[in-house]
């Protein structure tokens, strides 16, 4: 009996042990501006080392935006890796109008994106952690809780895609230099109602990431953000990645869930067309076409 019990409180006990979440609070500051509150996290950022590589201000999200920075240690550990760890080259911080400062909690996304080889990159991941708290302040986890086992193969439910999707595949070009003007030119044109926030390109190891922001007012990220939840910020914004000459972008029934995990499938249901708008968006960014 006694074994029976500490089998039955281990096991109730593991999934709750190991969760992680998938934001971290920071300590508020002064509010009233946003622009006034980013600029001082980009400062906070900046003095800790990191470079800030882009900002955006989501269209139809008035009072949110987010910051994106990028850091050594993160990108060798990319680089070292390679791949579609190229995602996770620019680290989200999430900013309110009101002073409330949020960013992505790296052992939560990182895991999520180096998958089996989350240990050759733990201590990069760590140290990130720790400077994102001496920047920012380290509070609550929140956003939801997955647990660092089901990370590398996350999905929502069963049936839905994983991290590497066959559905994540946009354009194929003729080399990684021509996958990354396409790109380039048509966020310069604003193709799709998109515009660039930052990229991010490793020309040696042929791998590079785009943040795009999504501005149609129909199909964009004013749209299904304020169904699933606005304090999230720190998910946006949207990426398209290059490995060698092909481009492509994680699948929304991934990367959605894997940025609002707690949603119940109510909500999901009521943006049910988003992931696939947003792939047709994005493949028209790489020059390409979507066939649902």
């Amino acid at each position: 009996m006694k074994k029976l019990f500490i089998a039955l409180f281990a096991f109730l006990w593991a999934p709750l042990a190991f969760a992680v979440a998938p934001y971290l609070s920071g300590d508020k500051l002064a509010g009233g501006d946003l622009k006034a509150v980013t600029s001082a996290v980009e400062k906070k950022l900046q003095a800790e080392g990191f470079e800030v590589v882009g900002q955006h201000a989501p269209k139809g999200l008035p009072g949110y935006a987010s910051v994106i920075v990028t850091d050594k240690g993160i990108l060798d550990a990319i680089k070292a890796t390679g791949g579609q760890t190229i995602v996770g080259a620019g680290i989200r911080v999430g900013v309110k109008a009101d002073g409330s400062v949020s960013y992505m909690n790296p052992e939560y996304w990182y895991r999520a994106y180096f998958r089996k080889q989350y240990g050759s990159a733990e201590g990069a991941v760590k140290a990130v952690q720790a400077k994102l708290a001496k920047a920012l302040g380290a509070g609550k986890g929140f956003g939801g809780d997955v647990t660092a086992d089901d990370l590398p193969n996350y999905r929502y439910m069963f049936g839905m895609e994983r991290f590497d999707a066959d559905k994540n595949e946009l354009k194929t070009h003729a080399s990684f230099e021509a996958a990354v003007k396409a790109i380039q030119d048509n966020l310069a044109k604003g193709v799709g109602n998109t515009a660039k926030v930052y990229e991010i390109v490793m020309a040696d190891k042929k791998l590079a990431v785009f943040g795009v922001a999504l501005n149609d007012p129909k199909t964009g990220e004013g749209w299904w953000v304020n169904k699933t939840g606005p304090e999230h910020i720190a998910a946006l914004p949207y990426e398209i990645y290059v490995i060698g000459n092909k481009t492509g972008a994680m699948f929304g029934r991934y990367r959605i869930a894997l940025a609002w995990p707690s949603l119940g499938m109510g909500t999901f249901m009521t943006i049910a067309d988003g992931p696939d708008l947003i792939q047709e968006t994005l493949a028209h960014v790489t020059g390409g076409t979507y066939e649902r």
